[in-house]
């Protein structure tokens, strides 16, 4: 469907990420970048999300300047808390208790950079999600499964963690885990693509 201008390199090792470039056809290489994932003290979830991005990106960008590197960064957000993936069985099962039966934001901080071209572009992308109401037993049959553990918020809408979602607002490739119309549109403003 797309034509490439230039080569492309994911700075992710999310299998999810991974399938939703793949699906347009769109090659590109792995190469997940290591950075520090702390949130500063006072930061909003959507700068962290783009902090996270930016860092990302321009951290593999410095060894690939003739390439578009694409970097990611979703939060799970409820209120001023920032849910990242759970640790334990017990962390999970704290995020996902106080996820229930409310509404909460899925923010993903997406970064494009490409240093040749001097292209270096991030932006936010937020999705309204909110939570059937279900009981401790269920909630612990779904951590069980393990889904929860790799997961911002400690769910996968697109897996077993999608019957705890009663509705969404916005983007359903945001809650996955890349915004892919804002980031198409973002490819073909800069010729990154064309078709």
């Amino acid at each position: 469907m797309f034509k490439q201008q230039t080569s492309f390199i994911l700075a992710s090792a999310s299998p999810r990420r991974q399938e939703y470039l793949a699906s347009l056809g769109i090659s590109f290489e792995t190469i997940p970048a290591i950075i520090d994932e702390t949130p500063m003290a006072g930061e909003s979830s959507a700068a962290f999300a783009i902090r996270m991005a930016q860092e990302k990106s321009q951290t593999v960008a410095q060894n690939n300047k003739n390439s578009c590197v694409i970097a990611a960064d979703t939060v799970v957000t409820l209120g001023q808390n920032i849910f990242g993936k759970p640790t334990t069985v017990e962390e999970a099962r704290t995020i996902l208790r106080k996820l229930q039966g409310r509404a909460h934001k899925v923010i993903t901080g997406v970064a494009v950079h490409h240093a040749r071209k001097n292209i270096d572009e991030s932006f936010p992308v937020e999705t309204e999600v909110v939570f059937e109401q279900y009981s401790d037993a269920v909630i612990d049959a779904y951590i069980a499964t393990g889904d929860p553990m790799d997961k911002a918020g400690g769910y996968g809408i697109q897996s077993y963690g999608g019957f705890l979602v009663k509705s969404i607002t916005g983007s359903y490739s945001n809650v996955v885990g890349l915004p892919m119309s804002h980031l198409i549109t973002t490819l073909l403003k800069h010729n990154l693509l064309t078709v």
